[in-house]
């Protein structure tokens, strides 16, 4: 016949009180490192912040414009730059960068230099003739929001010499070579035929609007 022991009663009573002491000991913690996490997301001391100090933005020249906005373009090229060591593999020395170049080319004819003869009117101020300049390319804008780099491949000594610089790799290059691409492609587009056109069809309209009725937009270099 076997008999079952049974604890003592105090031994029942501290194990208890030693679980209660357990579990609220588990609970302290649990809201020291809640409460903690809250405080250093609240300070955070690693952070940053964005302080601006820079000056007033100062008006150099104001400079009038005698010339119409004729048309824009919009552009786009994917730049494909490769730099190659002339005695080591692209592994170990050389880069290739593809970047996507956008901006807009605007068309324009300047008037400023429109002759104090250009504009004949019949005798009986029905009919008119205007002769004006074709119009010219403007210099491409880049647009900055558009224009990224898509991928890049350096080599091991390019990609230790940009850790050891501290700098991002300059895009300015980058930005020329997608400068001129699309400075040519407007000059290869009808760009320039688009703003003439546009050119005529608006001094036709204002000098028709002035009670001519018939009305003949000629170019400088047009017989």
């Amino acid at each position: 016949m076997t008999t079952s022991r049974t604890a003592p009663p105090e031994v029942t009573s501290g194990r208890r009180r030693r679980w209660r002491y357990l579990a609220g000991l588990l609970v302290l913690v649990a809201l020291l490192v809640v409460g903690g996490r809250l405080v250093w997301s609240w300070v955070d001391p690693l952070g940053e912040r964005s302080i601006d100090r820079s000056q007033p933005v100062l008006l150099q020249s104001i400079k009038d414009l005698s010339r119409f906005e004729a048309a824009t373009g919009s552009f786009q090229v994917v730049v494909d730059l490769e730099k190659d060591a002339n005695f080591l593999p692209d592994a170990i020395k050389g880069t290739r960068t593809l970047f996507v170049g956008a901006g807009g080319v605007d068309a324009y004819v300047d008037f400023s230099g429109v002759a104090a003869g250009a504009v004949t009117v019949s005798q009986d101020r029905t009919q008119a003739t205007v002769r004006v300049p074709r119009a010219q390319l403007e210099k491409p804008n880049i647009d900055n929001s558009r224009s990224y780099v898509f991928a890049q491949q350096r080599g091991l000594f390019d990609r230790v010499s940009d850790f050891l610089s501290g700098s991002p790799t300059d895009q300015r290059e980058l930005y020329l070579l997608a400068e001129k691409k699309i400075s040519e492609a407007a000059v290869a587009s009808d760009l320039r035929a688009r703003a003439d056109a546009n050119t005529k069809a608006m001094l036709s309209g204002l000098l028709k609007s002035l009670g001519f009725t018939k009305v003949t937009v000629k170019f400088t270099d047009e017989p």
